[in-house]
């Protein structure tokens, strides 16, 4: 298993590649704001505590960010991939974040003083998070609902491998016993009217996308959907021949999980070309590694059971004139004997947004499908559209 952190002598390497551009065009790509620049020029004076700091000034979740984040952000914009490589920021800014949680040198920012404004933040995810402790930091008394029993949303779908689940406690729990703070895991709230009716100056929902899609195709209650299979995939650590449907980074992460449950045959069927797959070089890398079978240009038909095995059926498929999909004729054919069907085709919101001046909402029940840090920074945004409507 690669080792998710940089080596102390790889760290340094990093480190000291930096050319610390005036202009700071990693910081420009930051969603987060968060400035690459700033911070490792702090860590390579050795001076780690304030380099976490810096990070963690602008995302609560820097540890979390810095290994799970793509290469699509701050190391695209570095000025060093011009002579030769980016500097990898992310896996820098992790080993920061982990020197600093391994030694306990952070510890939750001071905040303002108390304005007597309180807020409801409806959702624990990346947006969640990012609402809270924005709120927090400028004397809100803010109040969460979470409707699972932790902190986190869509990160605890990451297998184990690519995210701790004990760096996604620490990085949020830090702030868990703040004197203005209140969290209800395990409580689902949906009608936000009545939070406003019941005293709180103001909702920000960040609920994501809690509706997985499907094919609409015959046979699929056959198949397992992929928030059942990356949240409890012990419970299917006994299937050896995995078929998974989707070619996104969900399906990267349960090609991944099976792999890692042991599973000897894993074919990804992915309905257009691998090109046209939207996932980083770093998930490429892992589905090599990984041995995975990736099936391209098929769309399944139906599923359907035989004795204790499945068959999925498929046809072929191809860009017409319009440059749109559509099937080619008379390429149906069966594959049998998978165990396991994973539907890995992310996810939808599952309610309609009606926002006032006072219902906010953030994350990706608002823009759909994005990274952590993207998640985060919309949670600081929603929390500074309230605050400017509710100080006019």
């Amino acid at each position: 298993m690669k080792n998710r952190y940089l080596s102390a002598p790889q760290l340094q390497a990093e480190l000291e590649k930096c050319l610390q551009c005036p202009t700071k065009p990693c910081l420009k790509a930051c969603p987060a704001q968060v400035s690459p620049a700033d911070f490792i020029a702090l860590a390579r004076k050795n001076e780690w505590a304030a380099a976490a700091a810096e990070i963690e000034r602008q995302n609560p979740l820097g540890e979390v960010c810095g290994l799970i984040c793509p290469d699509k952000f701050c190391m695209q914009a570095c000025t060093r991939g011009h002579i030769d490589a980016p500097i990898r920021i992310p896996e820098v800014q992790a080993a920061i974040m982990q020197k600093a949680r391994l030694a306990q040198t952070v510890s939750a920012p001071q905040t303002a003083s108390v304005n007597g404004k309180k807020v409801a933040v409806i959702g624990l995810g990346p947006a969640g998070i990012g609402a809270v402790i924005a709120l927090l930091k400028h004397g809100f008394s803010v109040t969460a609902y979470e409707k699972s029993a932790v902190a986190g949303g869509a990160l605890n779908y990451i297998p184990e491998v690519r995210l701790p689940r004990e760096v996604i406690a620490y990085e949020w729990q830090k702030w868990q016993k703040h004197p203005l703070f209140e969290v209800h895991f395990n409580q689902s709230v949906s009608n936000y009217a009545v939070l406003l009716a019941q005293g709180f100056d103001g909702v920000i929902v960040a609920t994501g996308e809690q509706k997985p899609r499907t094919l609409g195709i015959a046979g699929e209650n056959l198949a397992v959907q992929w928030t059942d299979y990356l949240g409890a995939p012990q419970k299917y650590a006994d299937t050896k021949n995995v078929a998974i449907i989707g070619g996104g980074a969900v399906a990267v992460d349960c090609a991944a999980t099976a792999k890692m449950q042991g599973a000897q045959n894993i074919e990804m069927f992915v309905r257009r070309r691998l090109s046209d797959m939207r996932i980083t070089p770093q998930e490429r890398r892992q589905l090599l590694t990984d041995e995975i079978n990736i099936t391209t240009m098929t769309r399944p038909t139906k599923i359907e059971q035989n004795a204790h095995k499945l068959t999925i059926w498929t046809a072929k498929t191809r860009f017409n004139d319009g440059g749109k999909l559509e099937d080619e004729a008379q390429t149906e054919v069966a594959r049998h004997g998978f165990d396991l069907i994973v539907l890995a085709l992310g996810s939808t919101r599952a309610e309609e947004l009606a926002p006032n001046e006072h219902i906010i909402y953030a994350g990706d029940v608002l823009n759909g499908g994005s990274t952590a840090v993207e998640a985060v920074a919309s949670g600081k945004a929603a929390a500074e559209k309230l605050m400017t409507s509710l100080a006019q």
